[in-house]
C-alpha cells in the first residue's frame, strides 16, 4: 500500500473530507482524531496489515507520518 492510499484509507477512518490529511497533519488538531477513530485505526492495522497497536503506541502518534511510520 502506497502512502497515499494509506492517506486515503485513514481519511475514510475518520470520516473526514478527502484531501484533509497530509503527512504532517497534527491529529490532536482534528475532530475527528476520537476514541473511535483509534479503535478503527487499530482494528485496520490488524486487518490490513497484520498488525497490533496498542493504546499506548495510538498515544504516541501526534502527526499522520507517525501512523504511516507505524504501519508502512
Amino acid at each position: 500500500m502506497s502512502k497515499e492510499e494509506l492517506l486515503s484509507q485513514l481519511e475514510e477512518l475518520m470520516e473526514t473530507d478527502e484531501g484533509v490529511l497530509e503527512e504532517t497533519t497534527v491529529l490532536d488538531d482534528l475532530d475527528e482524531w476520537d476514541s473511535l477513530a483509534k479503535l478503527s485505526l487499530m482494528a485496520f492495522a490488524k486487518k490490513e496489515f497484520s498488525i497490533s497497536l496498542t493504546a499506548s503506541q495510538i498515544k504516541e502518534f501526534k502527526t499522520v507520518t507517525d501512523i504511516c511510520n507505524a504501519l508502512l
